[in-house]
């Protein structure tokens, strides 16, 4: 009973903590464009403001029946649509909403535009109506085609943005920053070329030390099998026989077996048939009857 206890308290925590990631306490406002002048377009060819939203967590989030409003007087302002697949917005991933007045145009259109004159107050709400999940107030002053978001998505503060980036990343990589270290201290290349020549080298001589100790591992064992055969005697090489006495007389025995070789291939041998028998005295053309005599 104890065990089976901890199994379905282990159990709950893991159901509780996934329960956690499909919440849309997760979702939060990203990123904003209130001045749409030569920006992202919608899927009708048009420009306007847009709202980008992030889920925070590491599951799939469906925010249909949730609200996005710019009056806090008026929580329900927009309901984002039930029935549009569109609405699960997968792990650490975005979804935009356009701010053209437009909500015949589709889920993704809201119901109201942002207005560059003055600041915009955005708010999403849960599903109930109430449950206020996250807010942002956009100041006046916006640059057109400049958003305003979140230094890192989902968190950090909220900012102008140096790059607008609708419906992906807020902070982007345009550049390597191990590149950028070389460049800046070894412009000619000349430590990346002697660091190069360092490892091919101790390669090398790593590879040389790996070798020469495989070898003579071989030959002591060929040793020992040696004087295993030769029972117990040791095997010692003479002095006097040096490698290059063994390849010369293994040239001279390849050399002669090369030539008889080539001597055998060029004679051309041709012995006597003996017949004997003549093919006149063969019993096929005797006679197996006698002519009739008329």
């Amino acid at each position: 009973m104890k065990k089976t206890g901890i199994f379905l308290a282990i159990l709950m925590l893991i159901g509780g903590f996934y329960a956690n990631g499909q919440s849309t306490s997760s979702i939060r406002l990203n990123e904003v464009l209130v001045i749409n002048v030569d920006n992202f377009v919608d899927e009708y060819g048009s420009r306007s403001g847009w709202i980008e939203l992030y889920n925070n967590s590491p599951g799939t989030v469906d925010i249909r029946g949730c609200y996005i409003s710019n009056d806090p007087n008026d929580p329900k302002k927009y309901m984002i649509p039930k029935g549009d697949v569109k609405t699960k917005i997968p792990p650490r991933q975005h979804v935009l909403f356009w701010a053209d007045n437009r909500p015949f145009h589709g889920t993704f259109h809201l119901n109201f535009v942002l207005d560059p004159q003055k600041e915009n107050r955005l708010f999403f709400f849960d599903s109930d109506g109430k449950t206020l999940i996250d807010q942002v107030t956009i100041p006046t002053g916006q640059k057109p085609d400049v958003s305003y978001g979140l230094t890192l998505d989902g968190v950090g503060t909220w900012e102008a943005l140096t790059k607008v980036t609708p419906d992906t990343n807020n902070k982007t990589l345009d550049s390597n920053e191990k590149i950028e270290n070389f460049q800046r201290n070894d412009s000619f290349g000349v430590g990346m070329t002697l660091t190069a020549m360092t490892v091919v080298f101790l390669g090398l001589i790593l590879l040389y030390l790996i070798f020469k100790q495989v070898g003579n591992s071989a030959i002591k064992m060929s040793r020992r099998r040696a004087e295993k055969v030769s029972g117990g005697a040791p095997v010692t090489h003479s002095a006097n026989e040096p490698g290059a006495v063994f390849a010369a007389i293994t040239t001279a025995l390849y050399e002669v077996a090369e030539d008889a070789h080539d001597f055998e291939n060029t004679v051309l041998t041709i012995h006597r048939v003996a017949r004997n028998y003549s093919p006149w005295n063969s019993k096929i053309y005797g006679l197996r009857s006698l002519p009739d005599k008329k």
